[in-house]
């Protein structure tokens, strides 16, 4: 859960710059002008994924309730507040939850209810037209990102649309495919859950006070992810690669049997 420690202390300390880490969006440089440029890259965002959804899954989609796992300080709900009757902002971050009901009443979302998430999705009621989620399951360790995904899929409506991206390779790795080499077989730490728990805890240990808060980039096994959506009947998806920094990544867009 160490992900989680982690994204309230962004929440807490660089909101903005958590979600886009770009310079401009640090709390102790965001201007009115970077901030809104900020939300205008989420508006762009929320037209790039409806776009993709009329060409290539349902057209003529128009939902009435939306669903953004990891929602952050709002940048995408409150452009999806102005497509949808209801939008629901699931975070796990208090902080960042705080800043987006700020900016939800600056920009006159009324129609957007921000929850606490956890693992277990426990907050969330209801089923959902359009279950987003981009740039977040990266930072979630894929053990657990996996399950929330598998829970995700039970709140589509029938004929729902999900529009979520996942983390799969480094382009650091390609001489092994984008995917980490295996540690020796004598590593004291291994590949294991545990192992990188501990390390997380020294390196927190050792930080400055002022250092940023842990960002961790996992990537996912697609096999796993395309099991998972087959076996919830999604018949066909339509994807987009990403690439940011190197962390190369697929988003993915499919739909529900009605």
């Amino acid at each position: 859960m160490t992900t989680d420690i982690a994204w309230e202390e962004w929440g807490r300390r660089d909101p903005y710059f958590g979600v886009i880490t770009n310079p401009k969006f640090r709390r102790t440089e965001l201007t009115e002008a970077a901030r809104s440029e900020f939300f205008e890259s989420g508006r762009v965002h929320v037209d790039y994924v409806l776009q993709m959804i009329r060409q290539y899954i349902s057209p003529g989609f128009q939902p009435t309730s939306i669903l953004d796992f990891g929602c952050g300080v709002g940048r995408l709900v409150v452009p999806f507040s102005r497509t949808a009757m209801q939008v629901v902002g699931l975070d796990v971050s208090p902080s960042m939850l705080e800043e987006a009901k700020r900016n939800c009443e600056d920009f006159g979302a009324s129609n957007v209810q921000l929850l606490v998430s956890d693992d277990l999705l426990s907050t969330v009621d209801g089923h959902y037209d359009l279950i987003h989620s981009f740039i977040v399951f990266q930072h979630i360790a894929a053990d657990r990102g996996r399950e929330i995904f598998r829970r995700l899929l039970t709140r589509l409506a029938a004929g729902g649309v999900g529009a979520v991206h996942f983390a799969y390779a480094k382009t650091c790795y390609a001489e092994t495919h984008g995917i980490a080499p295996a540690a020796p077989a004598s590593a004291p730490t291994g590949g294991s859950v545990s192992g990188m728990v501990k390390a997380w805890r020294a390196s927190a240990a050792t930080r400055r006070a002022d250092a940023d808060p842990e960002m961790q980039m996992n990537p996912y096994n697609l096999n796993e992810l395309l099991f998972i959506l087959q076996n919830a009947g999604v018949h066909r998806f339509h994807v987009e690669f990403t690439d940011h920094g190197g962390e190369l990544g697929i988003f993915l867009f499919f739909q529900t049997p009605c």
